[in-house]
């Protein structure tokens, strides 16, 4: 009766040893793979943040074009109405009147997240934030610049407005403008259909420039919440 009781002391002793072991492997494996993908995560929010301060500066460029564009509306209906106006910005006005702009977008951050799997961010709120920016804030951005036509200024805009502007231009032995001829003789309707190009690129570009703007916005908040992800603070 004794050896029966010793043996069974001996197998639960055997069994609860094999138990503890095989939780205590099971809790180190774990704890490994979760140092991996904590490490994997700060990398990719890492690159993320990167990518976001370039995109800020490119897309801050962009705002600056698009008001100089504006500026140019402004500058061209005067000339276009006959009224008073310097023309030392001439040449300036007249290259960013229908300039168009692209987007340039470093995005390999998140692609990298998209190919790891979105739940390698623990952060519910940050993941989402994440996902929007890029997959629908980034996407608006990029078709309204390069894709809607309505916001396509050179090619819309462009031929029409210089049959009037260039054919009034004066320009330097080398081709350059020197300076225009005013005033610039229009009929009524001729100045009419002028004035409505100016008003639909001049509200396109202000546009433009509320999405930027948002889209900026943004990204200073990602950027803020990455950051704190990222120190725990």
């Amino acid at each position: 009766m004794e050896s029966k009781k010793n043996n069974w002391k001996k197998y639960s002793f055997e069994f609860l040893s094999i138990f503890i072991a095989v939780i205590s492997a099971f809790a180190l494996n774990n704890w490994n793979d979760n140092r991996k993908d904590n490490k994997a995560e700060s990398k990719i929010l890492n690159e993320i943040l990167n990518g976001l301060e370039k995109d800020q500066r490119d897309f801050e460029s962009n705002a600056k074009g698009h008001k100089v564009g504006v500026e140019s509306c402004k500058f061209w209906r005067k000339i276009f109405r006959n009224e008073n106006i310097k023309l030392d910005s001439l040449q300036l006005y007249y290259f960013m009147l229908t300039r168009d702009f692209t987007t340039i977008q470093n995005s390999s951050g998140y692609e990298t997240l998209k190919s790891k799997g979105f739940e390698i961010i623990n952060n519910d709120s940050l993941r989402t934030q994440i996902i929007t920016l890029y997959d629908f804030d980034y996407q608006i951005l990029r078709k309204l610049e390069e894709r809607y036509y309505e916001m396509q200024f050179q090619k819309n805009y462009f031929k029409e407005l210089n049959k009037v502007i260039a054919t009034n231009f004066e320009y330097t032995t080398e081709g350059n403008i020197k300076t225009i001829n005013l005033p610039i003789k229009l009929s009524e309707s001729e100045r009419n259909i002028l004035l409505s190009y100016l008003l639909k690129i001049q509200g396109n570009r202000k546009y433009l420039l509320q999405f930027y703007k948002g889209v900026v916005d943004k990204i200073n908040a990602l950027e803020k919440n990455i950051e704190i992800e990222l120190t725990g603070n």
